[in-house]
């Protein structure tokens, strides 16, 4: 079950609460479900009950406990525990990690496409500078994972470097190429203060895509040092060793095998991951429909900082022989490793297997 899915199934005993007169709130049309807090349980959290309690004028443990009866009885669900003034925390079956690992592993770099927009012309247009293309270039990717046709435009012909070093490309260019629709789409970011091309490829697409677009980008050294204060290295550096584990995984004789994650599977690191890698798909239409590659690189950052803490527990240790936990714990991380590329390629930028 993903959180989409669970959001889902909160709502669902909601309205069953209601429509049993249990009680009298109007049905949100989202529920929060998030990673529990320090002292919580189970897989995933929600404060639902604390949102209705003074619309249903009763105390949200009251809420709460209306609420537990409901979701306890879904499909998916493990059991429900409720703390601190109210809030509900679910575990989920034990297949669901499984599940999630096995289409990423099975989907590899497609996982989170869709045909959500299938049959949709977006135009995308730009004016004549260079953050802007980039943003509309990496926009573009992003749309046609989604099933999107896209058409891209400028007002003048990109300069030479952008297109040879940043690699950035549009299908028409001048004032008649310019979108007199209605609906087509400006690209219009923060203006970058300097030329990025002198940082090469990879750190000058970072630089200019994972700011907000409101943000004013820097365009600094920085973005090429190889330290763990460089949000791109750290994705970079965590794609590296999840292929790195892969191969070393196959010098010892074993591979990837989603399955049971052993004592750590509950921990909240592990937990953050899963929720992580599950929200993808969402993520990468919300970046879609959004037009903001930006969150799709802040996504990618929120993984590789979740993903290298476990890499450490991923392989056997001294004379250990590898077991099932060390074959889901590999698949896990070469799942992660799978999004992190996935989603590097789609900002342009590449994701090396050493480094």
């Amino acid at each position: 079950m993903t959180p989409v899915e669970l959001s889902r199934t909160v709502l669902h005993a909601v309205r069953r609460a209601v429509d049993q007169g249990e009680l009298s709130v109007v049905v949100p049309t989202r529920a929060v479900v998030t990673p529990p807090g320090p002292g919580g349980w189970g897989d995933y959290a929600t404060n639902i009950a604390l949102q209705l309690a003074r619309s249903a004028g009763q105390p949200p443990l009251r809420v709460a406990e209306v609420l537990r009866t409901y979701i306890s009885g879904a499909e998916g669900i493990r059991g429900v525990e409720i703390t601190g003034p109210g809030f509900l925390n679910i575990a989920l079956e034990g297949a669901a990690a499984v599940d999630v690992v096995q289409r990423i592993l099975l989907d590899g770099d497609r996982y989170g496409h869709s045909g959500a927009l299938a049959g949709q012309v977006v135009h995308l247009h730009a004016p004549h500078e260079v953050r802007a293309l980039v943003v509309l270039d990496a926009s573009a990717r992003i749309l046609r994972t989604q099933g999107a046709f896209v058409r891209t435009s400028c007002d003048a012909r990109p300069e030479p470097e952008w297109e040879a070093v940043l690699g950035v490309h549009v299908d028409g260019y001048g004032t008649d190429a310019s979108p007199g629709e209605s609906d087509a789409v400006v690209i219009r970011p923060t203006a970058s203060p300097a030329a990025p091309a002198p940082l090469g490829r990879d750190a000058a697409r970072w630089a200019l895509l994972h700011p907000a677009g409101h943000d004013r980008p820097r365009i600094i050294a920085g973005h090429l040092v190889q330290r763990e204060s460089n949000p791109l290295f750290r994705v970079r550096y965590a794609h590296a060793r999840t292929r790195a584990l892969v191969r070393n995984a196959a010098d010892l004789g074993f591979s990837a095998e989603p399955g049971h994650l052993g004592s750590a599977g509950a921990s909240p690191v592990l937990l953050t991951l899963l929720t992580l890698l599950t929200d993808h798909p969402r993520i990468l239409a919300a970046a879609a429909t959004q037009h903001a590659p930006d969150r799709l690189a802040r996504h990618l950052v929120s993984v590789a900082d979740a993903v290298l803490p476990l890499l450490h527990s991923v392989l056997p240790r001294g004379a250990e022989k590898p077991s099932a936990t060390h074959r889901a714990r590999l698949a896990l991380a070469e799942a992660a490793g799978t999004v992190l590329a996935g989603g590097l390629s789609l900002l342009g930028v590449d994701a090396p297997e050493h480094l």
